[in-house]
């Protein structure tokens, strides 16, 4: 049986489409327009986000997001706690959280997090951010 991987930077989604739509989405791709039905719901949330962009840099200037990927090691929440202070984190796109941190020093370190994406973090410290994660 193979496994299938994937990639940190995706994030997998379930959706639920009309038959009409999802009929029409087979007829592009048996025409030839597309591979397959994902590379057209890719395409289509692409040109979605493209004509937004002006919109999405707004906001993300409005709400200073970090863009892209955030990687919080031990060792950097462990200088936030040691200085006294509690991070803010606020990032569009993924944020890592060291499989190294436990959960107290995430909870010691952490005050608040604000992903629109995803975070990667263990079991134990998403439990332990739970109320601080929105």
């Amino acid at each position: 049986m193979a496994t299938r991987t994937v990639s940190p930077d995706s994030e997998k989604i379930t959706i639920n489409l009309g038959l009409v739509d999802l009929g029409q989405i087979d007829l592009l791709v048996s025409e030839g327009f597309y591979s397959n039905r994902t590379d057209l719901i890719r395409a289509a949330i692409r040109n979605q986000l493209a004509s937004h962009a002006d919109a999405i840099r707004q906001s993300v200037a409005r709400r200073t997001l970090v863009v892209g990927l955030q990687d919080l090691s031990r060792a950097d929440l462990e200088a936030a706690r040691g200085s006294g202070t509690r991070l803010r984190i606020h990032v569009l796109g993924l944020v890592r959280i060291a499989a190294d941190v436990s959960p107290e020093l995430a909870r010691e370190s952490i005050e608040s997090i604000t992903v629109l994406g995803a975070l990667q973090a263990s079991a134990p410290v998403k439990a332990a951010l739970a109320g601080r994660i929105h």
